[in-house]
């Protein structure tokens, strides 16, 4: 592993009883980068999460966080990291301001009032601060979760499908508050079955299938393995997406499809 990796996994390996969950696992993660682990339900997405946050121990293979392994130096690689399950881990009967503060008091930080709004105007929270949790929608319960995870500004944040059960315009705000996690400095690595959110976020791609890491690469590296498509020109009809985020209303916070996008021209289809 170099300066630059602060994730490396090489020849992870864990099975359940007879069923063989990772068979080889190999990757690295640059500092500062997000990086997308993309599979389908079962690949071992979360499996592999799992064993860099030390709450499951590999069958063979080795995997480091932040210049720490993970199975003789667990305590250290815990100091380096935050996890974000699949689902948001908030108190709903807090504020959203209290439950930032109880994390910062659990971890025995400094100026735990002062911690929790400051990530409250970095998540765009600050006008639901007061409100309790149970009142927020769930784009803002997980950019809540997230700002959780951000408690003592660990280098390393794992995202185990941030987005699973979120309307479109709640995963845009979601995605935007992982953008912002990497330009301040923040090292992600995001599991996901959604094509367009690693395809949207990820500066590295890898695939793992049937428990081996089949490719990984940027997603022009991966574009190249196909061949080019026949150029045609046709008309651009507005995706599923766009016609329910205009009709939503304000979606453009990321700069993403949405308010600037002109309609899509009329008439017959041109070859």
């Amino acid at each position: 592993m170099t300066s630059q990796h602060v994730i490396h996994v090489q020849g992870l390996e864990k099975s359940y009883k007879k069923l063989e969950v990772l068979r080889g696992v190999d990757f690295d993660v640059a500092r500062g980068s997000i990086f997308a682990l993309l599979g389908s339900n079962g690949a071992g997405k979360t499996t592999v999460v799992r064993i860099l946050s030390t709450l499951l121990k590999a069958d063979a293979g080795t995997a480091s966080v932040n210049g720490f392994d993970v199975a003789t130096q667990a305590a250290r690689v815990r100091e380096s990291i935050s996890l974000t399950g699949q689902f948001a881990a908030v108190d709903e009967i807090l504020s959203g301001r209290e439950n930032l503060v109880l994390v910062a008091r659990l971890r025995h930080l400094k100026g735990a009032g002062t911690i929790a709004d400051d990530l409250l105007a970095r998540f765009s929270l600050t006008d639901a601060a007061a409100r309790k949790v149970s009142a927020y929608s769930g784009g803002m319960r997980r950019r809540l979760d997230i700002a959780m995870s951000l408690s003592g500004n660990p280098p390393v944040i794992l995202l185990d499908e941030p987005t699973t059960g979120l309307d479109p315009q709640a995963r845009i705000e979601v995605w935007q508050a992982v953008k912002e996690l990497a330009e301040h400095g923040t090292t992600v690595l995001l599991t996901t079955q959604n094509l367009g959110e690693a395809e949207r976020l990820a500066d590295r791609i890898a695939i793992l299938h049937d428990g081996r890491i089949i490719v990984n690469g940027t997603l022009a590296d991966l574009k190249q393995l196909l061949p080019p498509a026949k150029v045609e020109y046709v008309e651009k009809q507005p995706t599923l997406e766009d016609v329910f985020l205009a009709i939503v209303g304000d979606h453009g916070k990321d700069g993403g499809a949405g308010n600037d996008r002109a309609p899509a021209p009329t008439g017959e289809e041109q070859r």
